[in-house]
């Protein structure tokens, strides 16, 4: 039997006759004339094979087929009327669901480690699968259910996708501690000419092209000369504290890469746009409550680790 071929009020009809055991008080339960529930009754007979129930005096009593479906039938419009009365409260204590999560490597860094911290605290049912995706198929990700959230820099979104801004960052240039060229003479900053005048690591997943920063620099007519280009920031801050390559990077992740390494973190020697991180969903999340929980952890997650940077310190000249 196919779907499309069933009248879902037929089986509301069986269901009240099963449970009224009489065709005139389902018809009164139902505010129908009795003549429509009988045909209801007919229809649903013709369909499923059976006559579903028989006259026995002035009840109706349910053949054994009707009582193997009667459970579920009931099952069925129950879950039919609680998904139509909209998505019920959630609880985070209580919850056992899966969310996920569109984030690069960088932002896991950054984030995971008191996102999750947070979930294991206030909802300890609730697993996070975080995964990385192309940045042209954010949105139909979302709207497919295949995420529920992203966070990325600021991108343009049809319609559907709502968004709001969680982070600004900064560009920052990462030495070795004792790198000849950052000595005392940088007590004013940074200078152009001393940046340009080192060999650079330049991270991308891509194997050719520009970085964000080159982009800048070409705006003022300026090239970097680069001696390493490689896919990971961490390798990269690895490879700039046993050497005197220096690196261009996010701030926010920078703190977080370099801390095993000793390295110093310096002014980007030209002012640049702020890097905007946002936080994305699908209009069809906008007012799932579960949806909306996570949307407000990943805010305060946010404001926290802003707070913490801008009270660890300025940026070194």
């Amino acid at each position: 039997m196919h779907l499309n071929r069933v009248d879902l009020n037929l089986f509301v009809v069986f269901d009240t006759i099963f449970t009224e055991g009489s065709l005139t008080q389902a018809a009164l339960k139902l505010s129908l004339s009795q003549p429509a529930v009988s045909h209801a009754l007919a229809r649903l007979r013709e369909l499923l094979g059976d006559s579903l129930f028989a006259r026995q005096g002035k009840r109706m009593v349910p053949t054994p087929f009707a009582r193997n479906l009667i459970g579920t039938v009931r099952q069925s419009l129950q879950l039919l009327e609680s998904g139509l009365q909209g998505p019920a409260e959630f609880d985070p204590g209580q919850a056992q669901r899966v969310f996920h999560l569109g984030m690069r490597d960088v932002l896991e860094a950054i984030a995971l480690p008191p996102l999750v911290a947070r979930l294991q605290r206030a909802a300890p049912g609730v697993a996070l699968h975080c995964v990385r995706i192309d940045r042209r198929d954010m949105e139909t990700e979302l709207a497919s259910g295949g995420l529920d959230l992203a966070v990325d820099v600021a991108l343009p979104m049809g319609s559907d996708v709502r968004h709001r801004p969680l982070m600004n960052d900064q560009l920052v240039v990462v030495a070795r501690g004792g790198h000849p060229a950052f000595s005392a003479s940088l007590e004013q900053g940074l200078t152009m000419s001393t940046y340009l005048a080192q060999s650079h690591v330049l991270v991308s997943s891509r194997r050719t092209g520009p970085g964000l920063e080159d982009f800048e620099l070409n705006r003022m007519g300026l090239r970097r000369r680069i001696g390493l280009r490689c896919q990971h920031y961490f390798a990269a801050c690895r490879v700039v504290s046993e050497t005197d390559m220096i690196l261009t990077m996010p701030e926010h992740y920078a703190r977080i890469a370099n801390e095993p390494f000793g390295n110093q973190l310096h002014a980007f020697p030209l002012s640049t746009p702020s890097l905007d991180v946002h936080l994305y969903w699908h209009a069809s999340g906008e007012h799932d409550p579960a949806n909306a929980w996570l949307r407000g952890q990943l805010d305060e997650v946010f404001a926290e680790l802003l707070g913490e940077v801008g009270s660890s310190g300025s940026t070194k000249n």
